[in-house]
């Protein structure tokens, strides 16, 4: 450095030393001039993409809200479906278990008109037996003989 300085110091040695020192400053200056342009710049970059990934991800929040919404719904949907499922098929037991009841006491059913099942006329006309009646024998008489 104390070259450096003596130099400067001397004459038209020091105004060469000046003017590389000057030029060294400028292109210093001009050098940090551009590192923060670039820098500036790169800032700039990243907040049009942080823009641009704030606008996607609403989008993407709202989509998945819209789909949440309508999962719902189908969930709710369902759940009513399988209420009337399962509705159903207590009534189409019940239905069976009426159907086994008269199979087992009627007879079943005579295919006739057509094709289609008709109940015996015992299941239409309850008031008529479908068996035969027989006459009670004992007489009035005989059934108060036994009474306390």
């Amino acid at each position: 450095m104390s070259s450096v300085q003596r130099q400067s110091s001397s004459g038209s040695d020091g105004c060469v030393v000046d003017d590389k020192k000057r030029k060294k400053m400028e292109s210093n200056r001009e050098s940090a001039r551009r590192s923060r342009m670039k820098k500036q710049k790169h800032v700039e970059e990243l907040t049009v993409e942080i823009t641009r990934l704030q606008i996607s991800n609403n989008q993407l929040r709202q989509s998945i809200d819209a789909k949440d919404k309508a999962y719902s719904e189908v969930e709710a949907w369902n759940n009513v479906m399988r209420a009337q499922e399962k509705e159903l098929t207590d009534r189409l037991r019940y239905l069976e278990s009426i159907e086994q009841t008269f199979v087992e006491f009627s007879g079943g059913f005579d295919e006739n008109m057509n094709g289609m099942a008709e109940m015996h006329d015992t299941m239409l006309n309850p008031w008529q037996i479908p068996y035969s009646t027989q006459p009670i024998t004992a007489s009035s008489a005989d059934m108060f003989l036994d009474w306390p």
